[in-house]
C-alpha cells in the first residue's frame, strides 16, 4: 500500500464509525415509522366480528367443581366469534340441572352463549321449561314454562329476563306481560307493562 493510499484509508477509518451510526439511525427511524402502521393494521383485523371456527351437530358440556354436570348446549350449527368469545347457535337446545337435580330445558331458533355457557340469549320462538318437582322438605314446585321472542338466561344465578312480551305458565296459572325478571333463588317474579293473569282454583292445579 502506497503512502497516499494509507493516508486516504486512515482518513476513511476516522469517519467510518460516524457513517455507520448514521446508517443505523436512518434504519431505526424507518422502523419506528413503519411499526405503527403494522400495529394499526393488525388491530384493525383483530376487532372484526368474524367467526374463526364452525361446529355442526355439536354438544358442549359444562361441569361444576365437584364434577357434576351443570349444563349441555346442543345445536345444528354454531359459529365462534373470537372478538366477543361467544357462540352463535342455530336451533339451540340447552339442558341444565340445578344442585338439587331439577331439570330445565330451553330451546329457540337461535342462541347466543358466552364462553362458559352461564349466560345464554334465546332468540326466536324461545321457550324455557322447568319440570314439576318436590323439595326434600316436601314442598311441591309446580311446572314452569316461559315463552317469548327473547329470553335471557343466567344459569349461575338461576334468572330468566326479557325486555320483550312474554307468557308464563306456572302449574295451571297463566300470565302475560311486556317485560319479565324471574329470580328462582329468591322466588321473585317481576312482571311489568300490560300484565294479565288467569289463576285457577287450588284444587285444579
Amino acid at each position: 500500500m502506497t503512502a497516499l493510499a494509507r493516508k486516504v484509508w486512515d482518513r476513511l477509518s476516522i469517519y467510518l464509525p460516524i457513517v455507520l451510526m448514521g446508517l443505523f439511525a436512518l434504519g431505526s427511524w424507518w422502523l419506528v415509522r413503519s411499526t405503527p402502521d403494522l400495529i394499526e393494521a393488525e388491530a384493525g383485523r383483530a376487532v372484526r366480528h368474524e367467526p374463526d371456527y364452525f361446529m355442526h351437530g355439536f354438544a358442549v358440556k359444562t361441569f361444576a367443581a365437584d364434577g357434576r354436570l351443570k349444563s349441555e348446549i346442543r345445536g345444528v350449527e354454531a359459529r365462534h366469534f373470537p372478538d366477543t368469545d361467544t357462540l352463535d347457535i342455530d336451533q339451540v337446545r340447552v339442558h341444565s340441572l340445578d344442585p338439587s337435580g331439577r331439570v330445565t330445558v330451553a330451546t329457540a331458533l337461535r342462541g347466543l352463549s358466552n364462553h362458559d355457557g352461564t349466560e345464554i340469549q334465546l332468540l326466536g320462538d324461545a321457550r324455557v321449561v322447568r319440570e314439576r318437582a318436590t323439595t326434600p322438605s316436601g314442598e311441591v314446585l309446580p311446572r314452569l314454562e316461559f315463552r317469548g321472542e327473547l329470553l335471557h338466561i343466567f344459569q349461575d344465578s338461576e334468572r330468566v329476563k326479557s325486555h320483550l312480551p312474554v307468557q308464563l305458565t306456572r302449574g295451571t296459572d297463566q300470565f302475560t306481560a311486556e317485560t319479565m325478571d324471574y329470580d328462582h333463588q329468591g322466588r321473585v317474579l317481576d312482571l311489568r307493562g300490560r300484565v294479565r293473569g288467569v289463576l285457577q282454583p287450588r284444587g285444579t292445579r
